[in-house]
């Protein structure tokens, strides 16, 4: 009798976790799924320079206060030209010994040399020839590269987005309409795994470029940046 009953509880049991489980699984309605994409092609209205001073010494001591001196200099040259201090940062020390010669086992470098870099955000890019000429003047010897970028990235993503979202309702529209279906309410959406920040037009930065220096004017051009949005969008069929 108590096997009996131990047989039937277990039953029970079984039944109740089947029940269950049949309550939890959803039958999806017949979707359509479709990849949205999304650009804003802006012009750039600032510029990232990495850039830096490099001295030597016959000491480490010589060489480190020629390049803080030089270092100084550009910042204050910087700020004089209207860069904001939040826009000049340091990004790179080091100082070290060089050895020139082959001989083995010398202990005395030939001199040592120092390197401050800095990465620094130009806003007004009409003076950018000018400020980059007054940097070589007051010590920098070294640019290591520009980057175009524009200030308010958070207004175009979101308009790429827009795009990207409407993007992705004219292809649900166009399949379902191509087999005589109903495009419905939107069952789930998110955002792609592509990468949505600015893309320079650097071919074109370039041919610019090459225009203006035989016409003796600006000797670098921002050309355009390009902010996308990727979405997954599924709509239900009806």
């Amino acid at each position: 009798m108590k096997k009996m009953n131990l047989v039937l509880f277990l039953s029970m049991l079984v039944f109740s976790a089947l029940s269950v489980q049949a309550q939890q699984t959803q039958v999806l309605p017949p979707l359509v799924s479709v990849n949205g994409t999304g650009e804003v092609r802006v012009q750039p209205n600032e510029v990232v320079v990495n850039l830096g001073v490099e001295t030597r010494g016959k000491t480490l001591d010589e060489a480190r206060k020629e390049t803080d001196k030089k270092a100084a200099a550009i910042i204050n040259y910087l700020k004089k030209q209207g860069v904001e201090a939040k826009h000049i940062q340091t990004s790179f020390v080091t100082l070290r010994p060089v050895y020139t010669s082959g001989e083995y086992g010398r202990t005395s470098p030939d001199f040592y040399m120092a390197q401050k870099s800095m990465t620094v955000i130009v806003k007004k890019l009409d003076k950018f020839d000018e400020l980059l000429s007054g940097l070589y003047e007051v010590g920098a010897n070294h640019v290591d590269g520009v980057q175009f970028q524009v200030s308010d990235m958070e207004k175009y993503k979101t308009e790429a987005r827009k795009k990207a979202v409407a993007n992705a309702k004219d292809k649900a529209s166009m399949l379902t309409s191509e087999l005589g279906a109903k495009l419905g309410r939107v069952y789930a959406i998110g955002e792609g795994s592509s990468n949505g920040g600015p893309r320079p037009m650097y071919k074109m930065a370039v041919m610019e470029s090459a225009v203006y220096d035989s016409a003796g004017g600006p000797t670098i051009a921002g050309g355009e940046v390009i902010i996308s949005a990727n979405v997954d969008v599924s709509f239900v069929i009806e």
